[in-house]
């Protein structure tokens, strides 16, 4: 008896490093570019990336790109022809080397930033990956990631003001969501972007305003006056009427 268990155990060692040693480590390079703008890098908090299994759910890798958000000229003013990657060494990115033994379809998810975590999106796609075919030349698996960051700087949320009429400046700083800044005759250029306020009051719809360039980049600003109590939600977002690219932030007030 004593015999055969070690003969059993044997082969099942045999059969489980036979298993391993067909898994082929493979490396996938992921990159996350802002919409209409650079990589999300170490700056913003990166991008949170998965990768998984499409048939089975396993988890595969997880990481967070790190890195630099680009070369401006590169990315934004150089003619990019076929083939010709946009990225560099220093350009932030996730690596990752997982090991399979038979063609699978793997999916990539990007979530961010993660500095930011009101504005934060997710893209996915999915790709077939073959054992030892890498995933790592020009600028590798590259994620587009919509939106702006839109981060409401005042009013605080859930401020209590007593006193009527009441006028509350609103500021919020809008980036694009790599961090790169919006001013007016900028390379993101602020006059091209609708950047408005929404206002609520006890849930229902009390008023748009226009946010103003504010003097200092990617800050708007606008006052608003408030004549009636009440509970009010207050929605800031930026808007491309070029590419439809929008994100937003919200905060809550109340007026006494």
């Amino acid at each position: 008896m004593k015999t055969r268990s070690l003969l059993l155990g044997f082969i099942i060692i045999i059969i489980y490093a036979t298993a391993t040693a067909l898994a082929i480590p493979t490396t996938i390079t992921v990159r996350v570019k802002s919409k209409d703008a650079k990589f999300v890098g170490t700056s913003m908090g990166g991008a949170l990336i998965t990768i998984e299994d499409v048939d089975t759910g396993k988890l595969l890798a997880k990481g967070t790109t790190t890195g630099t958000t680009g070369n401006t000229s590169t990315i934004m003013k150089a003619p990019i022809t076929r083939g010709m990657p946009i990225s560099d060494e220093k350009s932030s990115k996730f690596t990752a080397t997982i090991d399979i033994d038979e063609p699978t379809l793997v999916e990539v998810t990007a979530y961010g930033p993660l500095a930011q975590r009101q504005s934060a999106n997710k893209v996915s796609a999915t790709q077939w990956v073959i054992p030892g075919k890498h995933i790592t030349g020009g600028d590798a698996w590259m994620m587009e990631l919509p939106g702006f960051v839109v981060d409401i700087l005042t009013p605080p949320t859930h401020s209590i003001y007593n006193d009527l009429p009441e006028t509350i400046t609103v500021t919020a700083n809008v980036t694009m969501m790599c961090g790169c800044p919006i001013t007016p005759g900028g390379l993101w250029d602020a006059n091209k972007y609708k950047i408005k306020a929404l206002m609520k009051k006890n849930g229902k719809h009390a008023g748009e305003l226009s946010l103003k360039y504010g003097g200092k980049a990617s800050q708007f600003t606008t006052p608003i006056t408030i004549e009636e109590t009440g509970v009010y939600e207050l929605i800031v977002y930026a808007y491309d009427p070029a590419n439809g690219n929008t994100g937003l932030d919200k905060v809550t007030f109340i007026v006494k």
